[in-house]
């Protein structure tokens, strides 16, 4: 069942491959799989694709790491505590209806057109994913237990720790793939403005040049480093919820 899975994207490939050399797509549209192919190898090879990874990569992380911060202490403190929801809730739920992308002129005139506008942009699709997941992880948390771990002689500290947040983890990992993809979408629309280095600006200088296949090469690694950072949270998400398999 798995293997019948590549079906339809290796047809995809060579019905495309098979439109560019009848000429029925022109390369200045898009170019054939075996030219991505070659121009990837070349991109390697002079070091340019491996280069633009790694500034991209440095940037959701760094990105993700600010959003996670904050995205989990809101969730947290509006989790916990009845006046925390009170004191956060409210205008978190009034950012988030915000359309972050639309915060880029904003972050410009805030930080200037260095990397802290790209940092903030990628942080902003992480915080809002994080905080409503854990957030509703914590309020889900069966009462029951609550009240067994109570009956029990557990401390507030102690229900907190052992009943509220283990119950909270299989909302937050979703939470989790949703911010990683929203930060891959963050990097490459942040990408795209003022950067002189990475895989967003490795996009815009090819299609000044018309280099269609260089494009798709730099969307190709964007949606590899995507695909590979949720596989990730899925394996961790096999290994920390073990106990739901029982």
């Amino acid at each position: 069942m798995l293997q019948a899975r590549w079906i339809s994207p290796v047809a995809l490939l060579l019905l495309w491959q098979l439109a560019s050399s009848t000429g029925v797509l022109p390369p200045e549209k898009l170019a054939s799989p075996l030219t991505v192919a070659q121009s990837a190898g070349e991109l390697i090879a002079d070091g340019q694709l491996v280069d633009a990874f790694l500034v991209s990569l440095g940037r959701v992380f760094f990105g993700f790491l600010i959003g996670g911060v904050v995205g989990v202490a809101f969730g947290l403190v509006s989790g916990l505590s009845r006046w925390g929801e009170t004191l956060l809730d409210p205008p978190v739920q009034m950012l988030r209806t915000l359309p972050h992308l639309g915060l880029i002129p904003l972050f410009i005139l805030w930080f200037g057109i260095g990397e802290e506008p790209k940092l903030a942009l990628v942080a902003a699709g992480v915080a809002f994913p994080l905080y409503l997941n854990l957030h509703a992880g914590i309020r889900q948390t069966d009462p029951g237990l609550v009240e067994a771990a109570r009956a029990l002689g557990y401390s507030r500290f102690e229900r907190v720790v052992h009943v509220v947040l283990p119950s909270a983890v299989p909302q937050t990992l979703v939470g989790l793939r949703i911010a990683l993809g929203t930060a891959w979408l963050s990097l490459i629309v942040g990408e795209q403005i003022n950067a002189d280095s990475g895989l967003g600006y490795l996009i815009n200088n090819a299609r000044e040049f018309l280099r269609t296949d260089v494009v798709v090469v730099g969307l190709v690694v964007y949606a590899l480093l995507g695909l590979s950072t949720d596989a990730l949270v899925r394996l961790l998400e096999r290994r920390v919820l073990r106990w739901r398999a029982r």
